[in-house]
This record gives C-alpha cells, sequence and structure tokens, in this order.
C-alpha cells in the first residue's frame, strides 16, 4: 500500500512539474538585466544547428532591443577538437552585427548545469546579478531554477521559432525528460 502511494505521489508530482514547465515555456519575461545568456546547443563544423541558430538569432533581435549591454554565449567542444558551442555562437552573433566587446564566450562546460555555472561565475564576476535566458521554452524552467542557486535573477525569453517547440511530439518528449531532470534537482541530485 505505501509503495503505491508513494508511486501516485510521484506521478502527480511529475506531473505538476510538467505542468510548470509548459507554462514557462509559454511565457517571455524578457525585459532589461544585466546580460542575454544564450544556452549551448550543438554546432557542426563551427557552424551553430538549427537549434543553437534558432537561440543565437533570438539573443540577436534581444540586442536589437537593447535588453541587455552584454550577451554571454555557453558551451564547450562536445569532443570536436576545433570549436565549441561557445565560440561558435561568439562568431555568429559578430558576424550579425553584435560587436565583439559586447560578447563573452564561456567555451568550457559540457551540460545545461555547467552553462549555468559557469554564466554565473562570468556574471558576478562583472557585478551582473540578473540575465535573460535564452533557450528552448521547455528549457526555461529548469534553467532558471539553476540561476536562481547561483545568486542570479534569471528572466526567460523563450525562442519563438524553436525548432523542437515547433514538432509536438518532440515538444512533449523533450518536456517529459525535463520534468524527470527537474525531479532529480528538487531532491538535490545534480549534474
Amino acid at each position: 500500500m505505501a509503495f503505491i502511494a508513494l508511486f501516485l505521489g510521484a506521478g502527480a508530482a511529475e506531473y505538476l512539474l510538467y505542468r510548470a514547465i509548459r507554462e514557462q515555456a509559454s511565457r517571455d519575461e524578457s525585459r532589461r538585466a544585466d546580460a542575454v545568456v544564450v544556452l549551448g546547443a550543438a554546432q557542426y563544423n563551427g557552424r551553430p544547428s538549427p537549434v543553437f541558430k534558432a537561440r543565437l538569432d533570438h539573443a540577436a533581435r534581444l540586442d536589437e532591443r537593447e535588453f541587455a549591454p552584454l550577451i554571454v554565449t555557453t558551451g564547450g567542444s562536445g569532443g570536436d577538437p576545433k570549436f565549441t558551442e561557445g565560440g561558435v555562437g561568439r562568431d555568429y552573433l559578430i558576424q550579425s552585427g553584435i560587436p565583439a566587446g559586447r560578447i563573452v564566450a564561456e567555451t568550457k562546460s559540457e551540460t545545461t548545469y555547467q552553462n549555468v555555472r559557469a554564466a554565473a561565475r562570468l556574471l558576478r564576476a562583472r557585478g551582473a546579478i540578473t540575465c535573460l535566458a535564452v533557450s528552448d521554452g521547455f528549457h526555461l524552467y529548469r534553467i532558471k531554477l539553476m540561476f536562481a542557486a547561483e545568486g542570479i535573477t534569471a528572466f526567460a525569453s523563450p525562442v519563438p521559432e524553436s525548432p523542437i517547440e515547433a514538432e509536438p511530439t518532440s515538444r512533449q518528449l523533450h518536456s517529459l525528460r525535463e520534468a524527470l531532470i527537474c525531479g532529480l534537482w528538487y531532491l538535490r541530485i545534480r549534474g
């Protein structure tokens, strides 16, 4: 009987997390902040993947609206000996017309948790306490939790043209995965 109650409780908690993730995914909190932080995604031989390109294009639009004086791109090499996500993101934004001096590339992190921790260190070193977090909608609930744990207030800015969010099955699967990861986060299982 206790097992059934535990199972039902865990199921209810995951359902509530899924709902919270989907609600956050639909809410754009864009406002003035100390920086825009673009969460990394795959790059292929120095070119951003469609998912990463959509994130970078959204960050460029936020920059046009002058929401923040600094943009941080994140992401390590993922095993690529020549390119990093953060470096590819920085180069892409420079080619989009954003001055190089306003972009900082974090190039060592390999996971979302590491992206956020490294970006938070960069922000704190500059006296920054707020950021606009740019990623796919399903990703932002967890990103905000992680930034809060690092002492940074993150406002979510979901990518409107996210290839993942545009496809219903992909959106659901990614959101379910996020609910599981967030459940582990709340249980203090992090990595």
